[in-house]
């Protein structure tokens, strides 16, 4: 039974396992989770018990029930019990509710009886660590059965994911743990669903999602320790080397495997196998291990080395899990051996008496640093000879000496060749001679030139003769002595045969070849014993045994003595000790035992010499050279006194000795040395039984080893193949078969053997002709020797195809790699062979000659070109010093790789200076510019471009095919591969617009524009910056000053103008445009914000009066930028406001930055001025004027204006000082050169006034004056006016006047508005050109209301241009929200040429603002008249007066009375800040003010001529001109031309000239016209004109009008007046002459008069004046109608023109 109440939280705490306790409304309810079978049937009901507080309904269904109590009332603390009762019908779930009911509401028990369930609890997904291909990665997750029956699960896991255990049985709430394996083979994110099948009958499932990640591994190599030559820093190395180890020991040196991934790898470190015999000199414990991940493996490879002077070179492969990559590890190194040497090979003890003893020394040395092993092969007990250290031990670079003693028995000459053996070394040769004299014998004395000359007669068969035979032969001239004193045959005897000459023999062949141990022997014996080892046995006492035989052979032709050397204490001795042996035979001599002791062990060898019989006296011996030394005979002999059943000592030993022979060549003697060592107390007798190996020849056979002594053996084989043969030789040590050691060892012969890579074959790919491309070619030597190769090539081939190294030396099983280059020059298919020769370094072997083997190389030569994906890329714009990147796509398309080399031409175009740009570096930056493409594939070039300059550039990349034979011809190669093309810009700002408000807004936009030096700033702007304005390319704070430092070229000043205090703020707002192609940053930066943020303590206490001024600027805000930064995006714009407050008498200069990001940076210093409210001030923009320039000669200089500004409140008067004028007129001939035409006059306030200039001068020249201007009641300022002349020949008269009529930098149209303004105008400037007097010239300019709600009036303040004859039409008007007003202007100059500048100012207001205004002042006039009728009675008896009429009198109020405030006159915008009224202020009705005006302005040019001028300096635009000819009365009485000589200066001049002057014009003008009068060509002239054909202008005019025109040529046209009457007397007497000539005849000649008449009265009329005027105007008002029309959208002026098609006529037969 499960019971659970909804909406109750568990209480912590809980005792019971199973409850859970809820608080509801105060009450606790416990509840007791139990669940159990509903397996019982109805008869057998179950009872639970559930601790409740009160009970309020029982359950509904019949399955549940419980005893149902009475209300109970609960005490706090208490409980009841309540016994529910479950029975079941069927095997099913079942629920229901058990409700309990409080005042507070009703809550409910669920009560659940659940059937067992299959249910098992698995994590929803397992997250594996990351794991290496081929390797593996565990975690394990719980398995908890939750269900209530016993079940068994199965996984079903797809790869490569393994399950452990993969089924199992679980009871219930029983867990086990189940291990996820993840063994991946490929990489990359492996994620899979694992099911688990569980349950009874119905199998349900689980899923868990298992994730992983498997990743290739990547290992490296790296030698720890000394790092390899040639090797980088930061590289891995690949080689280890041990260098030269000594043989015998072991070296150890550790090699790190780093694992560059981030998973762990397993890897297997295996050594390179190979068939043949090899010595395992390196070894390395580890064969497998797992390198952790960013980690690393240490392994430690040893290095045993075996035979002195090999190399050995081995390779381990560290292989990762899957042997998906494997890393060589080479292994090299050498053994090295000891070094010893003798100080002499020849030890002389001359000659001592019998009896006595001589002692000499010798040295041993050991150079190398190894450990050194040496014995004398000599007994010293019985020798003649001893040594006091016959055997030894040498350190390294140790040097010993020994001592030689020489103790001779019988007067005769000694001479013993004794070996020195050595462990690892060759055995050494040392001669030990000496002679003893006795009374009766004295013999010569033998020294190292007898020995010398006796090896030279050995080798010549001349020392088997004795002395005196040799001296016999040598008398006779049967022998002769060469030139180093020993014999030889004479040349007749030698058939002309050099003699043989001795050379020193082999020390290991010598010591082999002594026909003992072997059967071979370098030299015959002149005297031989046999046996040389014998072995007594057991020879225990007092048994005699039989003794030993020696058989002494004499093998010369002379008799020879053998004198045997007793020894002290020995055994052994022979019987008899001197005899005498005849030549060519043999004797026996018998060596007895006789040991001592028992069970012993006895060694010994026998010495004895033999010697010609003849050398006892040296009186027998003639000549040196026939001196023969002693020959040495030694017989090693072995014995022991064991008894049979005693066992031997047991010998305690060391044996040393190598597993292999060293590697020969096949049918070569090998050799190794074996130590023996007596580590015992006690002697150690050893025996070699040869016969048991008869492949390897050992010496010593047999001896003894005294303790703490060695024993040095030297073993000899000869391979015959390259079979491996082993060889086991049976060492008997102390006579005792149970003491035998078998030596077992190897040998091999070994043949040139060696391995080409790839069977042979090397292939090259296709390669572009002349081109080259190397391979690496790996041969390896298989052979435990090393070897030399050269390769020999083709000489057809040998031009195409090279290697290097050509030859060199291959260590035993190195792999060394040459490279080939392949060098096509045709293109073809190319199959080459080459050869490598193999033999062996040791020049001792005779290596065959045939053993070589062929290499087939086989390449292409092809031709490949190379090209661009685009050929032409442009970049566009890019900002100079900034980067742009772009990539090229290089394609080969060919079957080659081709290596290229890129070439860069740069070509700047744009610039004003070519020669300077063409110097400038390239800007063009290749990632590279030599590179390689594979065949058949593209490779991306990466370039950047860095403009240095704001120009065009053009870059040209050529390619070249690089070759190895003509690198140098490249560029006669080159091929154009692509253009690239891109544009340095400059962040471009331009002013493209400026306006004014504020108590400025009546200054014109002209004006303005030289105020703020707009033209200069543009001009600036349209520059490239210097590079001191790129110190800082973009704002920042750098200065540590309050007026920082300044890197313009440019300073500027940004003239607000003048206004009084307390005025409205001057505001200009600008209108910047970004012209440019480049987004462009820009800023207006005070000193403030150019200023780091410092330490007050760093702050300087002392301020300049220019950093105080500029502190008072920045703190009092009187200039403000709005905004101060922006960002404009190409074409867009952005209005910037400027605005100077007035509250300070006086002149305010800031220095404001303007700096654009990566561009200029230009100083703007902000002046205006501010002055008090009664001063008289004339605002000056400039000290400098410049006025037009004028032609030299002309007789009409025009008339030019120079403004002035009120920038007060209070009119001013100027006066113009003329003094200076006068000065320039006297110095110019009295010629006025300056002429002032207004010198006085008086500006109202916020106007602007005009001073009329004429300006002529008398040579081309620049004139300049300065002139003062007297302001009254104020400051006098002197301007410098400047003019200049030129030659109307040299300079046109029209590109002066375009020149200083043009002013493109002012905006013609209206581009910028203000914040409230609800009008424009669609041009802010007009220049109508170059006009003639007396003619008009009209322009058409549309009014545009912009708002959307409320209509404008507009009225054009046209006043003060009356005489200027200037008419707008219309004047003035009403434009309702978005209409647009068309406003035609027309200009008719009168009087003098001129240069016309007026600025046409429109007001315009709010039609709401001025009707309210309206009403305002007629209010304020009706009260103004009523209150100047109403007086007030002031008498004290009106209160008497009836109530009713003081009633009505209350009822109609007193309005305050009119008042208007006489304040002076103020510009236009000044606020009426007054000053504090009375408290009768309130009471006074100021009458209104009228709303400020909008003021649009509008400039208007023009350049006015006299008709003659212009009619000389613009031929081709007179004809575009309509002239005004008013009729002749208006000038009767010469008005016009007393007036234009009143007023022009030069007829003044003209009349004032004297009377020679008159005479000379006069007669200069009477010779011409004489002389043109009297010229006979003039004459012809003038008649031909007559005689040439009618032009075409003649041709359409009627005969009539043509006599008419002959008839009045050269009289004046009459009057309007006079005309008309003369038409009507000719009508009259026509009528008349009609009536009385009547006649047919004369009737058609009447009607062709009238008809003349008529056409004649038409011509005259046409030609009137009025009537040219009249059509004027009609035409002028048709267009004007025309263009308000289509203004008005009612005309469309650029539709197409209909075609309207007729009907077909109908045809005619």
């Amino acid at each position: 039974l499960l019971a659970e109440t909804p909406g109750v939280l568990p209480r912590g705490g809980s005792s019971h396992p199973l409850a859970d306790a809820s608080k509801l409304w105060g009450l606790e309810v416990l509840v007791i989770y139990s669940l159990f079978c509903c397996l019982t049937s109805a008869a057998h009901p179950q009872t639970k018990s559930l601790v409740l507080i009160l009970l309020s309904r029982a359950p509904s269904t019949p399955f549940f029930f419980t005893v149902f109590p009475q209300p109970i009332t609960l005490n706090p603390g208490m409980s009841v019990t309540l016994p529910i009762v479950f029975r079941p019908s069927k095997k099913r779930d079942y629920e229901d509710n058990i409700f309990f009911m409080k005042t507070e509401g009703e809550f409910s028990v669920t009560l659940h009886a659940l059937l067992p369930r299959f249910c098992l609890s698995i994590p929803a997904a397992v997250q594996l660590p990351a794991c290496a291909i081929y390797n593996l990665t565990e975690v394990t997750f719980p398995v908890c059965n939750t269900g209530d029956l016993v079940t068994v699960f199965a996984w079903e896991t797809p790869s490569p994911f393994v399950m452990i255990p993969n089924h199992g049985t679980l009871n219930p709430g029983a867990e086990c743990m189940v291990k996820v394996i993840f063994q991946p083979k490929v990489a990359g994110l492996h994620n899979a669903a694992a099911t688990c099948w569980f349950g009874g009958e119905v199998k349900q499932k689980r899923t868990i999602q298992l994730k992983a990640l498997a990743k290739y591994p990547y290992l490296c190599v790296s030698v720890t320790g000394k790092k390899s030559k040639g090797v980088h820093p930061g590289k891995f190395q690949d080689v280890l080397c041990f260098g030269s180890v000594p043989v015998g020991t072991t070296v150890e040196k550790s090699v790190e495997i780093f694992n560059m991934s981030v998973v762990d790898a397993p890897c297997r470190i295996e050594r390179a196998k190979d068939p043949l015999l090899r010595d395992c000199v390196f070894s390395c414990d580890v064969c497998e291990g797992v390198v952790p991940a960013k980690g690393k493996l240490v392994l430690c490879i040893r290095f045993q080395p075996q035979i002195v002077g090999e190399h050995s070179t081995d390779y381990f492969t560290i292989t990762s899990a899957g042997c998906h990559l494997e890393t060589v590890l080479k292994v090299v190194g050498s053994c090295k051996g000891p070094s010893v040497s003798l100080d002499q090979y020849s030890v002389d003890f001359d000659w001592i008496n019998l009896g006595e003893s001589s002692m000499q020394t010798l040295k041993i040395s050991n150079t190398s640093d190894v450990l050194a092993y040496y014995q004398f092969d000599i007994d010293c007990k019985g020798s003649v000879f001893s040594l006091d250290h016959p055997c030894g031990v040498l350190e390294g670079t140790t040097t010993l000496t020994l001592k030689v003693i020489f103790r001779p028995t019988h007067p005769m000459n000694y001479h013993r060749r004794v070996v020195c053996l050595v462990h690892h070394q060759e055995p050494m040769y040392v001669d030990f001679f000496g002679t003893c004299h006795s009374d009766t014998a004295k013999p010569t004395t033998l020294k190292e030139r007898h020995l010398s000359w006796y090896r030279t007669n050995m080798v010549r068969g001349l020392t088997f003769y004795p002395p005196d035979i040799l001296s016999v032969m040598l008398k006779d001239g049967k022998l002769q002595m060469d030139e180093k004193g020993a014999l030889m045959l004479p040349p007749e005897i030698s058939e002309d045969q050099p003699p043989k000459e001795y050379f020193e023999p082999n020390a290991m062949t010598e010591y082999f070849y002594d026909s003992v141990s072997s059967d071979l022997a370098l030299f015959p014996a002149h005297v031989s014993v046999s046996p040389r080892e014998y072995d007594f046995g057991c020879c225990k006492p007092p048994v005699k045994v039989k003794p030993l035989s020696l058989c002494v052979t004499n093998h010369t032709k002379g008799s020879v003595i053998v004198v045997w050397t007793p020894s002290r204490g020995s055994v052994f001795h022979v019987d008899p000790e001197i005899y005498d042996i005849p030549p060519l035979k043999s004797s026996t001599f018998y060596v007895f035992c006789k040991p001592t002791q028992v069970n012993s062990l006895y060694a010994a060898e026998l010495e004895g010499f033999a010697v010609y019989k003849v050398m006892r006296h040296y009186t027998n011996i003639e000549n040196d050279a026939t001196i023969c030394p002693s020959w040495c005979l030694t017989v090693r002999l072995r014995a022991h006194t064991y008894e049979a059943e005693r066992v031997h000592f047991v010998p305690q030993y060391i044996l040393d000795v190598p597993k292999t022979f060293p590697p020969v060549v096949s049918d070569t003697d090998t050799y190794c040395s074996m130590l023996l060592s007596n580590t015992g107390t006690s002697s150690i007798t050893f025996s070699v039984n040869q016969t048991a190996c008869p492949s390897v020849l050992v010496k010593p056979s047999s001896g003894y080893i005294v303790p703490g002594g060695h024993q040095i053996f030297f073993l000899s084989t000869h391979p015959v193949n390259t079979v491996l043969q082993k060889h086991v030789l049976p060492l008997e040590l102390n006579s005792y078969p149970a003491y035998t050691k078998e030596i077992v060892l190897q040998s091999c012969g070994q043949y040139l053997l060696l391995l080409l890579e790839g069977d042979g074959n090397l292939y090259f790919k296709p390669l572009q002709i002349g081109s080259s491309s190397t391979r690496m070619y790996t041969i390896k030597n298989c052979t435990r020797l090393p070897m030399v190769f050269t390769w020999k090539i083709h000489q057809s081939d040998s031009k195409n195809l090279s290697v290097s190294p050509t030859e060199g030396v291959l260590q035993p099983y190195e792999a060394m790699a040459q490279a080939w280059t392949f060098t096509p020059d045709k293109e073809i298919k190319y199959v080459m062979r080459a050869m490598v020769y193999v033999r062996w370094k040791s020049s001792d072997p005779v290596s065959p000659k045939d053993v070589h083997y062929v290499l087939r190389v086989i390449g292409e030569g092809a031709l490949g070109t190379l090209r661009a994906q685009k050929e032409h890329l442009n970049l566009g714009n890019v900002l100079v010093g900034d980067e742009k990147s772009c990539s090229i796509v290089l394609l080969n398309d060919g079957i080659c790789t081709l290596n290229y080399i890129l070439s860069v031409e740069q070509l700047i175009t744009g610039s004003r200076n070519p020669e300077e740009v063409r110097r400038d570096p390239l800007v063009l930056e290749l990632e590279h510019s030599k590179g390689t493409i594979p065949a058949r594939s593209k490779a991306f070039l990466q370039i950047k471009v860095r403009p240095a300059r704001g120009l065009c550039y053009t870059w040209s990349i050529k390619y070249a095919i690089c070759t190895h034979r003509d690198l140098a011809s490249t560029k006669k190669r080159q091929q154009p591969l692509c253009c690239i093309v891109a544009r340095g810009v400059y962040p471009t700002l331009r002013i493209t617009d400026a306006c004014t408000t504020g108590i400025a807004s009546s200054i014109s936009k002209l004006h303005l524009w030289k105020l703020f030096s707009l033209d200069t700033l543009n001009e600036f702007l349209e520059r490239d910056p210097t590079p001191g304005e790129l110190t800082y390319k973009v704002p920042t704070r750098h200065s540590t000053c309050l007026i920082p430092p300044v890197y313009t070229p440019l300073l500027l000043d940004f003239d607000f103008g003048s206004a009084p205090i307390g005025s409205e703020p001057t505001i200009v707002t600008l209108l910047l445009e970004n012209k440019g192609v480049v987004p462009v940053d820009w800023a207006f930066l005070f000193p403030s914000d150019q200023k780091m943020d410092v330490e007050p303590w760093a702050e300087d206490a002392d301020f300049t009066p220019q950093e105080l001024h500029q502190m008072r600027i920045q703190g009092n805000q009187l200039f403000r930028v709005s905004p101060k930064s922006g960002r404009l995006l190409p074409k867009q714009e952005k209005s910037v406001q400027l605005s100077h407050r007035h509250d300070f008498i006086g002149t305010d200069r800031l220095p404001v930055l303007l700096k654009i990001s990566h561009g200029h940076e230009i100083l703007l210093t902000f002046i205006s001025v501010t002055v008090e409210h009664d001063q008289r001030y004339v605002h000056f923009a400039s000290t400098k004027h410049v006025f037009a320039p004028t032609a030299v000669g002309g007789s009409h200089p025009p008339t030019q204006i120079y403004k002035l500004y009120n920038g007060g409140s209070m009119p001013v008067t100027f006066e113009v000082q003329l003094d200076n004028i006068v000065k320039i007129q006297e110095k110019n001939f009295h010629h006025p050169v300056f002429v002032c035409l207004t010198p006085k006059g008086e500006i109202p306030p916020g106007e602007t006034g005009h001073i009329e200039w004429i300006f002529s001068p008398l040579e081309a020249k620049t004139y300049m004056v300065d002139v003062v201007i007297h302001i009254l009641e104020g400051e006098s300022t002197q301007i410098t006016f400047q003019g200049v002349g030129y030659n109307p020949n040299i300079v046109g008269e029209a590109a002066t006047s375009s020149q200083s009529l043009s002013s493109a930098a002012i905006p013609g149209s209206a581009k910028l508005t203000v914040p409230g303004q609800a009008a424009t105008l669609s041009h802010h400037r007009i220049c109508l050109g170059n006009i003639p007097d007396c003619t008009k010239a009209g322009r058409l300019v549309f009014l545009n209301n912009i708002s959307k709600t409320k209509a404008v009036v507009f009225t054009w303040q046209i006043s003060s241009y009356k005489e200027k004859v200037l008419e707008i039409a219309p004047e003035s008007g009403v434009a309702q929200p978005g209409e647009s007003i068309p406003c035609f202007i027309t200009l008719q100059p009168t009087g003098n040429p001129s240069f016309c500048r007026i600025n046409l100012v429109c007001e315009v207001h709010i039609q709401d603002s001025l009707a309210q205004y309206e009403r305002d002042l007629d209010e304020w006039e009706k009260e103004k008249e009523r209150q100047a009728v109403e007086f007030t009675i002031t008498e004290k008896d009106l209160g008497k007066n009836p109530p009713e009429s003081s009633a009505v009198f209350r009822k109609y109020k007193t309005l305050p009375p009119i008042k208007s405030h006489p304040t002076p006159s103020q510009p236009p915008g000044h606020i009426k800040r007054g000053l504090l009224l009375d408290k009768d202020t309130s009471q006074v009705w100021v009458k209104p003010e009228p709303p400020t005006p909008l003021l649009l302005h509008l400039d208007v040019s023009a350049r006015s001529y006299a008709i003659e001028e212009f009619l000389s300096n613009f031929t081709s635009d007179f004809p575009r001109y309509f002239f005004f000819q008013p009729s002749e009365s208006k000038f009767v009485d010469g008005s016009r031309h007393r007036n234009r000589t009143d007023m022009e200066p030069e007829w003044l001049s003209l009349a004032a000239a004297s009377k020679e002057e008159l005479e000379v014009v006069t007669d200069v003008l009477t010779g011409v016209i004489r002389s043109l009068l009297e010229n006979g060509q003039f004459q012809k002239s003038v008649i031909k004109i007559q005689d040439e054909p009618i032009p075409y202008f003649s041709q359409i005019q009627s005969a009539k009008s043509a006599e008419l025109q002959d008839s009045t040529q050269g009289s004046t046209i009459p009057s309007r007046a006079s005309v008309s009457t003369d038409l009507d007397l000719e009508k009259d007497g026509e009528r008349k002459k009609m009536s009385q000539e009547t006649s047919p005849s004369n009737l058609q000649k009447s009607c062709e008069t009238f008809h003349h008449n008529h056409l004649r009265e038409k011509e005259i009329i046409n030609r009137q004046p009025a009537v040219g005027n009249l059509v004027e105007l009609v035409l002028e008002n048709t267009l004007q109608n025309i263009l308000i029309e289509a203004s008005r959208g009612e005309v469309v002026l650029t539709a197409q023109p209909r075609v309207i098609a007729l009907p077909p006529q109908p045809s005619r037969r």
